[in-house]
C-alpha cells in the first residue's frame, strides 16, 4: 500500500486547493486552543512564577519552585555533549556567523543626497531585548538555538533570554547541547519553562523571568497560537513559526531514493508536519512512493507514525502539468522549506518563477538536513502559508531602521511650498507656521 496521497492539481476545485493550502492555520487559530492557551496566558499575567512552574506540573510534570526556573551559571557552564556534536555546533554557528555577518555588513547605515541641501537615509540598530523559544517536549533542538541564537547575537541585541521545555524524563534538566550553544553564544539568561507559559512569562515579564519587547522561535501550534495571542499585549513576535512542513518539485531526472529520503527529512517531525512532493511525472511518484514503503519500515515506529500523517494526511504528491504549472501550486502553497530535484537545464528556470518560500535549496545534494543543520541559511522560517508575506529568522529580524535626515536653508526653501501646500488641504495651520516662520 502506497503512502502518498496523490491528487491532481488541474482536477482540484477552489476548495479542495484552499484545503491543501491551509494546512495549520485551522489548528493554531482554533477557538478551544485559543481558550486554553488564554488561560494560561492571563494565568501568567496575574501570577508569574507561580503560573510559569503551574504550567511546568501540569503539563510537563516537571514540580520545581520558581528560584529553579533559570539555569544556572554553573549547570551552563558544566554541560557537556558528545565531541562529534560539539564539533557540529561549532560548525553550524561558524556557518550561521558567516551568512549574518554578511547580511549586516551588507544592509547597515546608508544615506544618500536626495536633492541639494538635503541628505536622507537610516541607521540601523538592534532591538532593545528578545526571547529565543526553543522546542523541546518529544526531542530537543539544539539546531534551533543556534539558528536563532548566533542571529540575534550578530545583530548585537543587548538583552537575550532563552526558554527551553524541560527534557521529557521528568528530571526538570535542560538538554546539555541547548546549554552548551548558549555558552558558546554567551546566552546567559536560560530558562526552563513550558512552550506557553514561557512565550507569555517572556511578554510580561516575572519576578524570575525579564520582560522582552521580542519573542520568536518555532514551535507547536499552541505555541504558535501563544506567540500570536501575545501580540495583543504588544510583545513583538514572528508570523508564523508552526509545525514544519516542505515541498519538492521534482522531475524524472531526480533520484526516487533520494527523494523518499528528503521527504521523509520533514515529515518525520511531527503528525501536524505537512510534506508535499509535486511533480508532472507519475512514474517518479509510483517509484518513490515504493521507497518511502522501504525507508519507513526503517524508521522507529512513532517518526513514521508522523511521516505517514504528513505524507498521507496532510501532504502527498500533487501531480501538474508541467514544471511551470508546479512552480504555480509551490507559490500558492508558500512552503516553508522547498527543494528544487529537476533536469539541470531547467533549474534556473524554475528557480526563477519561484516567489513564496522560506527556503529554496537546489539540487538533491542540497539536502533538507543541511538547511536545517549547518549551512548557515535560515532555518526558522514562516509556516502555514507566511511565506508569501514574511521571511526567516536572520539579524534583520532583530534589527531596527530609524529614518535620518539633514536639512539645509536651500533644501527647506525649495520644500517649504509642498509644506505649505499640503498642511493647508490637510487643515493643519501649525505645521505650515513651521515652515513660514523661518522664511523672514
Amino acid at each position: 500500500m502506497g503512502v502518498l496521497r496523490r491528487l491532481t492539481w488541474a482536477s482540484m476545485d477552489h476548495e479542495a486547493r484552499n484545503a491543501l493550502c491551509d494546512r495549520g492555520l485551522s489548528a493554531i487559530f482554533d477557538p478551544n486552543l485559543r481558550a486554553r492557551i488564554g488561560a494560561i496566558i492571563e494565568d501568567v499575567r496575574v501570577n508569574g512564577d507561580d503560573a510559569v512552574c503551574r504550567a511546568l506540573r501540569t503539563f510537563d510534570h516537571v514540580d520545581i519552585a520558581p528560584d529553579q526556573l533559570r539555569a544556572t551559571a554553573d549547570e551552563i557552564a558544566a554541560a557537556r555533549v558528545d565531541d562529534d556534536v560539539d564539533a557540529a555546533i561549532e560548525d553550524a554557528i561558524a556557518h550561521l556567523r558567516a551568512f549574518n555577518e554578511q547580511f549586516v555588513e551588507r544592509h547597515g547605515h546608508w544615506s544618500f543626497v536626495s536633492e541639494p541641501g538635503l541628505t536622507v537615509g537610516e541607521k540601523v540598530t538592534p532591538v532593545s531585548s528578545a526571547g529565543l523559544f526553543v522546542p523541546s517536549g518529544k526531542a530537543s533542538y539544539p539546531s534551533v538555538a543556534y539558528q536563532l541564537g548566533v542571529p540575534a547575537t550578530v545583530a548585537g541585541v543587548p538583552e537575550i533570554a532563552l526558554v527551553v521545555p524541560p527534557m521529557p524524563d521528568g528530571s526538570g534538566r535542560i538538554d546539555p547541547a541547548v546549554l552548551a550553544v548558549c555558552r558558546k553564544l554567551g546566552i546567559e539568561q536560560v530558562y526552563r519553562v513550558n512552550g506557553p507559559a514561557g512565550v507569555a512569562a517572556l511578554g510580561f515579564g516575572t519576578a524570575s523571568i525579564p520582560k522582552v519587547r521580542m519573542v520568536v522561535g518555532p514551535g507547536s501550534s499552541p505555541v504558535a497560537c501563544a506567540q500570536v495571542e501575545m501580540q495583543r499585549y504588544g510583545t513583538a513576535t514572528m508570523m508564523i513559526l508552526g509545525p514544519t512542513e516542505s515541498l519538492v518539485i521534482a522531475d524524472d531526472s531526480a533520484d526516487p531514493a533520494w527523494l523518499a529520503a528528503d521527504l521523509l527529512n520533514e515529515a518525520e517531525h511531527g503528525t501536524d508536519s505537512a510534506v508535499l512532493l509535486v511533480t508532472p511525472s507519475s512514474t517518479l511518484a509510483d517509484a518513490v512512493d515504493r521507497e518511502l514503503v522501504v525507508q519507513l519500515d526503517q524508521l522507529p515506529a512513532e517518526r513514521a507514525e508522523a511521516a505517514r500523517s504528513a505524507l498521507g494526511v496532510n501532504g502527498g504528491c500533487v501531480f501538474v502539468d508541467d514544471l511551470e504549472m508546479a512552480t504555480d501550486v509551490a507559490n500558492r502553497w508558500a512552503p516553508e522549506h522547498l527543494q528544487v530535484a529537476v533536469d539541470s537545464r531547467d533549474e534556473a528556470s524554475v528557480v526563477d518563477r519561484i516567489v513564496n518560500a522560506g527556503e529554496v535549496l537546489i539540487g538533491q545534494h542540497t539536502l533538507f538536513s543541511a538547511g536545517n543543520f549547518v549551512i548557515g541559511c535560515p532555518a526558522s522560517l514562516p509556516t502555514g502559508g507566511f511565506a508569501h508575506v514574511s521571511s526567516g529568522i536572520t539579524a534583520d529580524t532583530f534589527l531596527k531602521r530609524t529614518a535620518v535626515a539633514r536639512a539645509d536653508a536651500a533644501a527647506l526653501a525649495r520644500m517649504t511650498p509642498t509644506i505649505l501646500a499640503m498642511s493647508r488641504h490637510e487643515g493643519f495651520p501649525a505645521h505650515a507656521n513651521a515652515a513660514r516662520i523661518r522664511l523672514s
